[in-house]
């Protein structure tokens, strides 16, 4: 969605409102505003978007207490941790990225993993390329979306596409 710069007159007092207002919940006076005039129209903003299948997606974890989602509102990620069963519990974070613009594919996750066990590593990296092959197998005759997938030490990407760009929040989390 393109942005255009606008001149508006406004008084002080409010601006002042605004700018203390977007302080406190972590975005600036341009996107509050465009946030309060687009619910105002009753218009959804590719950043609400976001924000809504962001928090669907952490009310969703709510009940699985072995992943722990990290969301901050007006961003456009959230990260998940949880720990494997190996010898000294290595951590692994889940990170989902979600895109405003209009690309084909919607977001990306990765899947980050450090360790210096060698066996844990080929182990973790023979997941991921199972994880691809069944996923193009399976996944890309369903949707019509090829995945976009990297696999790098510690890290796995995957692009994420949503099969309808008309689907709604909860189906999208």
């Amino acid at each position: 969605m393109k942005k255009t710069l606008y001149s508006l007159m406004l008084n002080d007092e409010v601006v002042r409102e605004i700018d203390a207002l977007a302080h406190r919940r972590g975005t600036n006076r341009s996107a509050l505003i465009n946030q309060i005039l687009a619910e105002y129209v009753n218009y959804t903003t590719p950043e609400r978007r976001i924000n809504d299948v962001l928090s669907a997606i952490e009310q969703l974890m709510q009940p699985n207490s072995d992943l722990v989602p990290f969301f901050a509102p007006n961003s456009y990620s959230m990260s998940l941790k949880s720990s494997l069963e190996y010898k000294y519990r290595p951590t692994v974070k889940y990170e989902v990225q979600l895109f405003r613009g209009e690309e084909e594919n919607i977001g990306e996750l990765s899947v980050v993993f450090r360790t210096q066990s060698a066996s844990l590593i080929s182990v973790m990296t023979e997941f991921f390329r199972l994880w691809k092959s069944i996923e193009d197998a399976h996944l890309t005759p369903l949707t019509g979306h090829r995945q976009h997938y990297a696999l790098y030490e510690g890290r796995f990407t995957r692009s994420i596409a949503a099969p309808d760009r008309d689907c709604t929040t909860d189906q999208l989390a």
